[in-house]
């Protein structure tokens, strides 16, 4: 499986990549936790931190402080492969955030991913390009929209596990003490 998303953002790659560094920590304000569940790391972004979201898991194996982070999936994910982002300068204000996925299915994922993981994956990651846009420039000028199909299974599969203010307040506090044992 091999799955890319890309956008340019009329901003620096020093300023966009700032943000990249803050994934799956209290900062994080590239990933969509609003609507989805939330990306949480045991510790500050870095080699070795371990964490994921809802029930894909994943750990760093490589970091270039603003510019790139590398993710290995977990055997149990079913998911053999990696992740990762990258933000490259694109001219002296302007920049690319790049996210791909190199990864072979197995097990149960082997179904899920043609009919499931794929459509909610590609939608997860347009909104995450939407809020790193937002965060950089203020707006976004091509917002993501997702089909009938993302709306249907993200009701039944995503939809009031991880979207109730309750859940909102967990996954802050979650997110919390996973930052202050990582500065410990």
């Amino acid at each position: 499986m091999r799955n890319v998303h890309r956008r340019t953002i009329d901003a620096s790659a020093d300023a966009v990549g700032a943000h990249l560094d803050a994934l799956g920590g209290p900062e994080d304000r590239w990933w969509p936790s609003r609507n989805w569940p939330p990306m949480i790391l045991d510790r500050p972004l870095q080699v070795g931190a371990d964490g994921g979201h809802g029930p894909i898991r994943y750990h760093v194996t490589g970091h270039e402080p603003g510019r790139r982070v590398r993710f290995a999936f977990h055997a149990r994910t079913g998911l053999v492969g990696w992740h990762e982002f990258t933000v490259t300068p694109a001219g002296r204000q302007r920049c690319s955030v790049r996210h791909e996925v190199g990864a072979r299915a197995t097990g149960r994922m082997r179904v899920l991913v043609p009919l499931v993981v794929r459509s909610l994956h590609d939608a997860v990651l347009e909104d995450l390009l939407d809020n790193a846009e937002r965060v950089a420039t203020g707006r976004v000028r091509h917002p993501a929209r997702w089909s009938l199909w993302v709306r249907v299974l993200h009701r039944l599969t995503v939809a009031g596990r991880r979207t109730s203010p309750r859940s909102q307040r967990t996954a802050r506090v979650r997110r919390e003490a996973v930052s202050s044992e990582g500065r410990s």
